[in-house]
């Protein structure tokens, strides 16, 4: 299964669909090897890329001058355009919720979650951290796939959906809000999928989930989950038996930011620094890693989804590019970075570097991933500390421009630059 290294495209960003592959040449530059496009469906009155309202037609603000409205032409050359340039491209498959004013609820009434007066109901969340604090969505409609009448009817509709989807030339798909949707249809689209194109891969998006309906969708046959290690600390326990638990149902991919946060530019104040210390480390951390556009010039303005418009494109604070390309390919290229592996600290405890042991699940050699969490100060590790004197290892400083591509020996005393990650590897 090819290492998934993926580049959100955002297409409120961008706009029209004739913009994408110019942004799609340079992710693959910088050795992406999928690329995600947010949802492009015609929208409900919110104007939300999360609110579908029409499934079977392009968002007004991604159609190129001229195009025919209700046509999905132009989606369909950008993606031969893609399969040309052998870069995959998933899509967001949403089968929570459509848009409230979408023709299905007045055509398929059954199909929707309705409260005691008839009215359709909202999808919400409660947060996991505060219980108190519950998110509506007012301009969505919950579809009822757990408890429909007519299951058939409903499970048939989203099955064409992403049939079509892959005759159009999709090749993937992140499943939105996928905790929240009965594991025995996933199950069902999955298999749907493979009957149409059986490398189709899909990708569980579970954000803000209670761990317990993570783990509910063991069954489902995801081939790959988004995890949480963004909001680790370094020093939490959570972090690394999540991991665990976790990836006995399937791998998982990192990623520093989302569409869903705040950029983390604008958290560190454009710290270059910390950018290149949190992609370093989610690389490592998982078998996959994605960004949203932008992560590599250190946007800070959030993206919306809703309000996000090309005028948004903002001045580079940097220039992340050559150093996202090295640490992909080097992912790439070392076999113990690759699959989800199994983690365990070896050395850091009251140290603010922290170091963690990276090995295979299925056994073989082990790596090392190092991070100095200390933001301002450079930190010195002894290499006594996690290494026998007889280990034969290389040293992978990625965070600095300059470190050799082969790699260099690890010396007796490592100083670490502030927040830092480097990687020591077995030689090939």
């Amino acid at each position: 299964m090819k290492t998934p290294l993926i580049y959100n495209l955002f297409p409120r960003l961008v706009g029209p669909t004739t913009r994408w592959a110019d942004h799609a040449r340079r992710a693959q530059e910088m050795a992406f090897n999928w690329l995600y496009i947010s949802p492009w469906h015609y929208p409900g009155f919110s104007g939300s890329l999360y609110a579908p309202k029409e499934f079977r037609r392009l968002n007004p603000l991604f159609l190129p001058a001229g195009a025919d409205p209700n046509s999905l032409e132009p989606l369909a050359e950008f993606l031969r355009e893609m399969n040309e340039l052998d870069m995959p491209v998933m899509m967001d498959l949403v089968v929570n919720h459509t848009s409230k004013d979408c023709p299905l609820v007045e055509d398929h009434p059954e199909w929707y979650v309705r409260d005691e007066s008839g009215e359709v109901v909202s999808p919400s969340v409660v947060d996991p951290d505060d219980p108190q604090k519950i998110t509506v969505w007012g301009d969505l409609a919950e579809i009822d796939n757990r408890g429909t009448p007519d299951r058939e009817g409903l499970w048939g509709f989203w099955a064409g959906i992403v049939r079509e989807a892959l005759e159009l030339g999709f090749s993937g798909f992140r499943c939105d809000a996928a905790y929240m949707v009965p594991a025995e249809l996933w199950k069902y689209l999955i298999e749907e999928a493979r009957s149409v194109r059986p490398e189709a891969q899909f990708f569980a998006e579970t954000l803000g989930a209670q761990e317990s309906a993570v783990l509910d969708l063991r069954e489902a046959g995801f081939d790959y989950f988004f995890n949480s290690s963004k909001w680790w600390n370094f020093r939490d326990g959570w972090a690394l038996e999540q991991h665990e638990r976790f990836g006995r149902i399937a791998p998982s991919i990192s990623f520093p930011e989302t569409h869903d946060t705040e950029r983390l530019a604008a958290e560190t104040g454009g710290d270059e620094a910390v950018q290149r210390q949190r992609y370093a480390f989610a690389v490592a951390f998982s078998a996959g890693v994605m960004i949203p556009i932008g992560y590599e010039f250190g946007f800070r303005k959030r993206i919306h989804v809703v309000e996000t418009m090309p005028s948004d494109w903002e001045r580079r604070s940097f220039d992340l590019q050559p150093f996202i390309r090295r640490v992909n390919r080097l992912k790439l290229e070392r076999s113990v970075l690759q699959g989800e592996g199994s983690l365990r600290p070896v050395a850091g405890e009251g140290s603010p570097i922290v170091v963690l042991e990276r090995r295979q699940r299925e056994g073989g050699a082990a790596g090392y991933l190092i991070v100095n969490t200390d933001a301002a100060n450079r930190q010195r590790l002894e290499r006594a500390t996690f290494l026998k004197e007889d280990e034969e290892m290389r040293l992978f400083r990625v965070c600095l421009d300059d470190f050799p591509a082969e790699g260099e020996e690890v010396p007796e005393v490592l100083e670490l630059e502030r927040a830092e990650t480097a990687y020591v590897l077995p030689p090939q």
